[in-house]
């Protein structure tokens, strides 16, 4: 359910998206939230551009009331001034969105909210179950009726059956997670408390952070540091926090067990988390400069400037220049102005469309061998593209290192990585990849430094090397058909 804002990519067909952002808030003392989780949903922003949305409540207010506003495109475009000032409530959760799973309407944006016999229950999601389809149809025959198409609403409505048996909405999240197989980070709503969860795997991140009297629910630490708020913690895997009228706690009795072996997505590190985050304790900024040095060290070339696929490669890029001691330079201009869609040309070519958000700084790069870092290649089209306007502006040689290794196998945890027959390296080598850029040469980052880089954290690297962490779907949950 997400892409990038600030460091977004210039193509919607190459570029990797993520599933979505949450941030979830509750204020003691009473104030208002709504205007605190559009700010730290625009610092989200990157991690979902289809659509947004907020849901708010009081808790000193009646139970069952929840005013909520989203819709489709960007936080400032969904997001007016009356709308804002007409969300009242001191506590509530806000989401950001790319679809991976469930088609791109406004029924499919988030939070969803639910009135049910407790009151009410408003929840944000962020990951993919493997499990849905199974759980969809478990419900469906016991008469639910689902208004959306994603697999948020299956936990939504788990969570809400669950919770009329038991004596917390805490302890309902707990027994809803045991039925869920997959990747999820979560941040619930009831009348009187804010809940966050996250998977035993540990798939996606979740922070908790606190602002004088409110306490907050993030995905990444820029969107605390963007309101103000002092980081305390991450969530842990498996676990369940719950801020009350007392403050914060977690019940470790109603964690889930650790499946044996966590599974960060190695790709927060790469690509998905803005720079200025850190995600379990490491600096995504560092683990960034860290894949540049390694690949000077490991895949080397003469060159006179080493240069960034913007914003994601420019991290990379300077830490391969800082190794090689090679000058790091600026080659690429962005069009900041262009939005998540625009007018493509009608001919074929798709090089007009990469040219309006892309264009090639010719005094950098004529005459001189430069080394171009990216995060990632994946069907390869588009960079085969960059490496021609590299040329065209007079460069003598292009030698392209990816900040990753090869795509291989595609993801069901909710990185848009799509199935194998779409990925330029699944059935190539190296060499056969980069005749097919037009490069002079061709390295990707080893998949031993990716532990490196997360510093010893366990990660998931399935989408390189096929290795599961949860065995795969072998139901349709992505709009593609699993063999």
């Amino acid at each position: 359910m997400t892409a990038l804002a600030d460091e977004e990519e210039f193509w919607d067909e190459e570029a990797l998206h993520e599933e979505c952002g949450v941030f979830g808030m509750y204020d003691l003392g009473g104030r208002d939230v709504a205007s605190s989780i559009y700010y730290g949903l625009f610092a989200l922003q990157h991690r979902g551009q289809e659509s947004c949305g907020i849901a708010v409540s009081d808790t000193k207010g009646p139970k069952g009331r929840v005013k909520a506003h989203k819709g489709m495109g960007l936080c400032n475009e969904v997001f007016t001034t009356d709308a804002l000032e007409g969300l009242h409530g001191d506590i509530g959760v806000g989401h950001v969105r790319y679809s991976t799973a469930g088609s791109s309407t406004r029924e499919n944006a988030q939070p969803l909210a639910l009135n049910y016999i407790k009151g009410t229950l408003a929840l944000a999601h962020n990951g993919n179950l493997v499990n849905a389809p199974k759980l969809r149809r478990e419900l469906e025959y016991t008469g639910a009726i689902f208004q959306t198409t994603i697999d948020s609403e299956v936990i939504a409505y788990h969570i809400a059956r669950e919770r009329v048996g038991t004596k917390s909405v805490e302890e309902a999240v707990a027994n809803a997670m045991k039925k869920l197989e997959g990747a999820y980070s979560l941040v619930v709503t009831s009348p009187r408390k804010l809940i966050g969860a996250r998977d035993p795997f540990g798939f996606k991140p979740l922070c908790i952070g606190k602002r004088d009297q409110a306490y907050i629910l993030a995905s990444e630490t820029c969107a605390l540091e963007t309101i103000g708020a002092e980081f305390i913690r991450d969530v842990e895997p498996g676990e369940i926090v719950a801020i009350t009228k007392e403050g914060i706690r977690s019940d470790k009795s109603m964690c889930l067990p650790d499946p044996g072996k966590q599974a960060r997505c190695v790709f927060e590190y790469i690509y998905f988390a803005r720079p200025d985050s850190r995600f379990d304790g490491v600096s995504v900024y560092h683990s960034r400069l860290y894949a540049g040095r390694c690949l000077a060290k490991d895949s080397p070339a003469e060159a006179d400037l080493v240069v960034g696929v913007p914003e994601s490669g420019n991290g990379a890029a300077l830490g391969y220049s800082m190794e090689a001691g090679i000058p790091y330079g600026t080659a690429f201009v962005k069009n900041s102005y262009v939005g998540r869609t625009f007018i493509k040309p009608k001919q074929q070519s798709r090089e007009s469309a990469v040219r309006v958000k892309l264009n090639v700084l010719k005094e950098a790069v004529d005459g001189k061998r430069i080394i171009m870092i990216d995060d990632s290649i994946v069907r390869g089209t588009t960079s085969a593209l960059i490496v021609n306007m590299l040329r065209e502006a007079g460069a003598k040689e292009v030698h392209v290192r990816i900040s990753a290794p090869p795509f291989l196998h595609p993801c069901y945890f909710g990185t848009d990585i799509p199935s194998e027959d779409q990925l330029i390296a699944h059935h190539r080598t190296v060499e056969e990849i980069r005749q097919l850029l037009g490069a002079d040469s061709l390295a990707y980052l080893e998949e031993r430094r990716l532990w490196e880089m997360a510093e010893g954290r366990p990660i998931c690297t399935a989408c390189f090397s096929g290795n599961y962490p949860i065995a795969p779907p072998t139901e349709d949950i992505r709009g593609e058909y699993v063999r």
